[in-house]
């Protein structure tokens, strides 16, 4: 079973996603945060069901784009790491 481990920097964006949304509706921000979670799930049973980061050409990083957001994540062995989640007309960073 493939485990699925937040980065701290990947919480904090979702965080700030839901800030950012919450200054317009709060019911929608909490909506939004829980379908990004969601989408994160499902990688548990298809950890390659997300496409190649085109930025990168890396294989073992990848991403899921829901709705506005790329979620972008690192496969290693049995662990997928989400690295960062962000709008998708922002510039993509993986430090």
């Amino acid at each position: 079973m493939i485990r699925i481990v937040w980065a701290p920097e990947a919480i904090q964006d979702v965080e700030a996603i839901r800030a950012y949304v919450a200054r317009d509706s709060a019911r929608y921000a909490d909506l939004v945060v829980e379908r990004i979670v969601a989408a994160v799930g499902r990688l548990e049973k298809n950890p390659r069901s997300g496409r190649m980061v085109p930025e990168l050409g890396d294989e073992s990083i990848r991403e899921v784009v829901h709705g506005n957001y790329r979620i972008v994540y690192r496969l290693r062995d049995e662990v997928v790491e989400i690295a960062t989640v962000f709008h998708g007309a922002r510039l993509f960073r993986l430090d």
